[in-house]
């Protein structure tokens, strides 16, 4: 079923729910796993920390996710907090729209937007803002992110819910892909439900982690359309301009757009190119101008910043995506909800992106993204901005993304507390000398919770008044609970 038919929505085919309390581990659950499964009738407000190495000030899919997700939870009721590393100053407790809390704990990115992996160190700090800001449910992002991994496995060991969504495809040849499965089978190996941006990535993950298909969920991303909205007035097609905003690097096909560019400038004299985006692949297509002299037909804009992207899309009239792998492009719903049309190479969770007759697919070769570029350019004149835009509003919105993803919790909820030796045996699965490794860490893991809890009693760490218009009525379940106890 394509990703864009938003009115059904996806769960994992028959899947037993288990409810009831667990014995939990040897000290006391947090207060966050003691809840009566009395309220199902209600409707429950969560209290969810989201988690990862990507948010803003930095830009991308992923940090998109997050923020307009966290937005629309909010709005439903749900109490959201978003834990990052620092950026530059970025330090501390922010607080953006909507009331949204960003803890930015004071770890600097190592490689690629990723702290440095600690495993126990990011330990206490966790378990401060967990008890703080009385989570029930944690929900990280991104198998790429090292916070992520340890905040999911801190939390496991602490009693919490957790969820994790899988943004990207990974190989199973490479080195590091081999090493990042692992990693994944690993977090994976102790998850209450996952999610998957589309079918490809749901299948992708499966594969690699081990994970039960029953507990994963293919909940797509989406676009704020309000944002993203076509030009009023409609652009001659004398003169075809192709838009390309990505990331110049090898996973997105800069290399291929190296070949594609110089050809389709030559078979069609009236089109231009404009690209916006940064990265080690950019000399090349500098180079690439230079060598055929396409200085005037080939604009390089660099890096767009995200309130610029919508000024460049109403620019051109069709929009370039030469990924090699991509789970799920946030780009292409942007340009779709500007009123391009859409050129794209067949990879990944992108066919289930859009309809047929709204974007045009090739492989990832040259001649085959050339021949697409000239199907596209022959229904250019076909193609009305302001009735894609339309339809982009109904096949996409965050808030039926943010309704889905509340399923996914209320799952994640209704599964069983387990203790540390009903948990073991679910990582010596993980392979032979990796499983018994992953069961150490565990233990170890599980000591360190019991240090903290002797140095630092939780019933000593300050709880968090909500405050902000959004969270007056938005007692978790727990609040509830007591309400009605007392």
């Amino acid at each position: 079923m394509p990703a864009y038919s938003l009115g059904r929505i996806i769960n994992p085919s028959k899947a037993p729910v288990r409810s009831g309390d667990g014995d939990g581990g040897c000290l006391p659950p947090p207060p966050s796993t003691k809840i009566s499964h009395a309220m199902d009738g209600q409707s429950r407000k969560h209290r969810i920390l989201m988690v990862s190495d990507f948010f803003f000030p930095n830009f991308g899919g992923v940090e998109s996710h997050i923020y307009y997700l966290s937005q629309c939870l909010l709005k439903l009721g749900h109490k959201v907090v978003v834990m990052t590393h620092a950026y530059g100053k970025r330090s501390g407790v922010r607080y953006v729209t909507g009331g949204l809390k960003v803890y930015y704990v004071p770890w600097r990115p190592f490689l690629m937007q990723n702290t440095l992996p600690t495993l126990f160190m990011t330990f206490p700090i966790i378990r401060t803002i967990l008890i703080r800001e009385r989570i029930s449910v944690v929900h990280g992002h991104q198998a790429f992110s090292t916070l992520c991994h340890e905040a999911l496995m801190h939390a496991r060991t602490m009693g919490y819910k957790v969820v994790f969504t899988d943004h990207s495809l990974y190989g199973f040849a490479d080195v590091g892909s081999i090493h990042m499965n692992k990693v994944l089978q690993f977090t994976l190996a102790d998850i209450d439900q996952a999610i998957c941006v589309s079918h490809t990535s749901k299948e992708n993950t499966v594969l690699r982690s081990g994970i039960s298909p029953d507990k994963v969920f293919m909940v797509p991303n989406a676009v704020d359309t309000a944002m993203f909205t076509p030009s009023s007035n409609r652009l001659s097609c004398d003169e075809i301009i192709i838009i390309v905003i990505s990331r110049l690097v090898y996973r997105k096909g800069a290399d291929l757009l190296v070949e594609v560019i110089p050809e389709v400038c030559r078979l069609f004299p009236k089109v231009r190119f404009i690209v916006g985006g940064d990265g080690p692949k950019r000399v090349r297509l500098e180079e690439m101008r230079e060598k055929f002299s396409l200085q005037d037909r080939v604009e390089m804009l660099g890096a767009v910043p995200h309130a610029q992207v919508r000024s460049v899309l109403i620019s051109g009239h069709i929009f370039l995506n030469s990924s090699l792998t991509e789970a799920f492009c946030i780009a292409i719903l942007e340009a779709a909800s500007c009123g391009l049309l859409t050129v794209s190479t067949r990879v990944g969770g992108v066919p289930e992106v859009l309809p047929d007759d709204m974007i045009v697919l090739a492989e990832p070769d040259p001649e085959d993204m050339v021949r697409a570029v000239r199907q596209a350019i022959d229904i250019l004149p076909g193609i009305d901005p302001q009735i894609m835009h339309r339809r982009m509003k109904k096949l996409y919105s965050w808030d039926d993304v943010a309704k889905r993803t509340e399923i996914v919790y209320d799952r994640a909820m209704q599964s069983s507390n387990t203790n540390l030796l009903d948990r073991l045996p679910r990582y010596l699965t993980c392979g032979a000398w990796a499983g018994k490794l992953f069961c150490l860490v565990m233990i170890i893991n599980y000591l360190v919770w019991c240090l903290l809890e002797f140095l630092q009693p939780a019933e000593g760490i300050e709880e968090v008044p909500d405050i902000g218009p959004l969270h007056i009525h938005s007692d978790s379940v727990d609040d509830q609970c007591e309400a009605q106890r007392n």
